[in-house]
């Protein structure tokens, strides 16, 4: 009898666990068997964020992990994130990207400036090694910002990043050293309803195989 006890309970124990994991509509989809393809094919520049949802600064601080995963010149990581998530930081930095990008991201509950150290990639012992110069440092923090918004696709986030910015006013809001170029601001939510799909260019139109 014991033993038919015993094995019911962890009957109804696994069920229930079962049944908790499937109940809650609402948090990210944060399953590591998402595809690298799906994540490609779903990913967004999103206008339109639901305000009813939240992220913790745990889920933001693995994001930025993901980050520094990232390629850099000679390794020197020069990309730097400052974030905003208290509503008053968020409210401060909404009113800094323009008055269009402030309605596409109303309800966002991130925002986060994305800047790099100038002088570090593409410079060897202090000279310039080429003709783009720091330009190596925005190329870097591109592919940093990559790899947030794409690790931010996998948890079921979403993202926009934003080129219309006040760049005095986020550098003073944040105190930004001088020796950092700010570069753009990267919201971060759930989006409200599907983004169209928009056209891509053929890939004969730019790409060339010798």
């Amino acid at each position: 009898m014991l033993y038919v006890a015993a094995i019911a309970t962890m009957m109804l124990f696994g069920c229930s666990n079962s049944n908790n994991k499937a109940v809650d509509n609402n948090q990210p989809q944060t399953s590591e068997a998402v595809s690298f393809d799906e994540v490609l094919a779903t990913r967004r520049s999103v206008r339109s964020y639901d305000a009813t949802k939240t992220i913790s600064e745990a889920e933001v601080r693995e994001l930025l992990i993901a980050t520094q995963e990232a390629p850099s010149w000679a390794n020197q990581q020069p990309s730097k994130y400052y974030v905003a998530m208290s509503p008053e930081k968020v409210e401060a930095v909404a009113n800094l990207v323009g008055e269009r990008n402030k309605q596409n991201i109303a309800g966002v509950p991130v925002l986060i400036v994305s800047t790099y150290e100038k002088g570090k990639s593409g410079f060897f012992r202090g000279e310039q090694t080429n003709e783009v110069g720091d330009g190596w440092g925005a190329y870097d923090n591109g592919l940093s910002n990559a790899y947030f918004i794409l690790k931010a696709r996998s948890k079921g986030f979403d993202t926009l990043i934003m080129g219309m910015r006040d760049s005095d006013a986020l550098r003073t809001l944040f105190n930004i050293p001088e020796n950092e170029t700010v570069m753009a601001v990267i919201s971060l939510g759930y989006r409200a309803s599907e983004p169209r799909q928009p056209e891509h260019r053929p890939l004969e139109e730019v790409v060339r195989f010798f």
